[in-house]
């Protein structure tokens, strides 16, 4: 049963004049309507109706996404925050949240942001790694996230951090120089993007022309996985892992591999073939040998489509394997046994 839902609010890319070569919300919203307030206050009501009256339903949220919600003019930002904070004084929603770019902080923008109920405050961090920031032209350097970062958690916002994998001058080194990062800021959310091409953005020319090349499927699944591991060792709660189909930003294609719609899937499901592999090689077994996961990791521990099963099946012959339940098992964790 869910037990936590979150209204969506799209600003599209209103109050960035940056161009990073990744996004394309510029041109988007060149062509799209403005969000007024009022399209706001029908957003939430709309959302508020589908879930009034579900059980087990503990915390909805009002997130504002899109473009940098603090670079918008400060007036706007009033009146978009007092219609959320009027939900959340009523008491029908519980949490404001917001994303915006880290070199949008400052103390005037946060004591505004407390008064008007703000809650959570995510940094489109994309990279700690100085080389790749500069060839995604992203305008600022890490210094800027780690001051924006330590001054959201001082005025007692809950601070989450989203990271890109694969963007230029990336690697499997600067990826985990990132989550390493990540962990020293001790935010409480991580978001895990892998970087979609998308059409209509610099990415994409210099994707076509040959100047970048996108790491394979493969890869980019071993880099996460990495990342996820060193963010969840540290308590880190990772809240999203690759774009859903629907958060594809104007609806707009993707370049041909830099695109999978159940990316968290693949990247779990290799943290579980991972674990699992490093029990089997630790103590080699013959025979009948089951794996087991709880409920809500079963799915993980077979893989997308059962690419664990294949796996395992192929690796080892040798073995008769069984994927099994133990709800006594806690999430993302899985265990090998050896059948009498």
């Amino acid at each position: 049963m869910k037990h936590h839902a979150i209204i969506p609010i799209f600003i599209p890319h209103q109050g960035c004049p940056n161009g990073c070569i990744f996004c394309n919300q510029r041109k988007i919203t060149a062509k799209a309507q403005p969000v007024t307030v009022e399209m706001a206050r029908e957003t939430i009501e709309t959302w508020l109706a589908t879930l009034r009256g579900r059980r087990g339903m503990e915390t909805i949220e009002i997130a504002f996404y899109g473009g940098s919600f603090t670079g918008i003019p400060k007036d706007e930002q009033v009146r978009y925050l007092s219609v959320a904070k009027e939900y959340k004084d009523r008491g029908l929603i519980q949490k404001l949240h917001l994303s915006t770019r880290p070199d949008y902080i400052n103390e005037e923008t946060l004591a505004r942001l407390r008064r008007m109920s703000v809650d959570i405050i995510e940094l489109g961090v994309q990279s700690f790694d100085e080389r790749v920031l500069q060839l995604a032209k992203r305008g600022h350097d890490a210094a800027v996230v780690r001051r924006s970062a330590q001054l959201i958690r001082e005025y007692g916002f809950t601070l989450g951090i989203q990271l890109m994998i694969g963007l230029p001058g990336d690697s499997l080194q600067s990826c985990l120089y990132s989550a390493e990062e990540t962990v020293r800021l001790q935010p409480q959310l991580a978001r895990l993007y892998p970087t979609a091409v998308l059409h209509q953005t610099e990415l994409y020319d210099m994707w076509r022309a040959g100047s970048y090349e996108a790491p394979a499927q493969e890869e980019l699944v071993r880099r996460t996985a990495a990342m996820y591991r060193i963010l969840t060792r540290a308590g880190i709660q990772i809240i999203r892992v690759g774009l859903k189909s629907s958060e594809l930003i104007g609806g707009e294609e993707t370049a041909p591999g830099t695109y999978h719609p159940a990316f968290r899937q693949l990247v779990c499901g290799r943290i579980a073939r991972e674990d699992l592999e490093a029990q089997l090689t630790a103590h080699p077994m013959e025979g009948k040998v089951s794996f087991y996961a709880n409920g809500s990791s079963m799915s993980d521990m077979i893989g997308w489509r059962g690419e664990n099963r294949r796996y395992f099946q192929t690796a080892y012959p040798q073995l008769s394997l069984r994927f099994q339940r133990d709800d006594s098992l806690a999430d993302g964790i899985y265990v090998c046994r050896k059948k009498e």
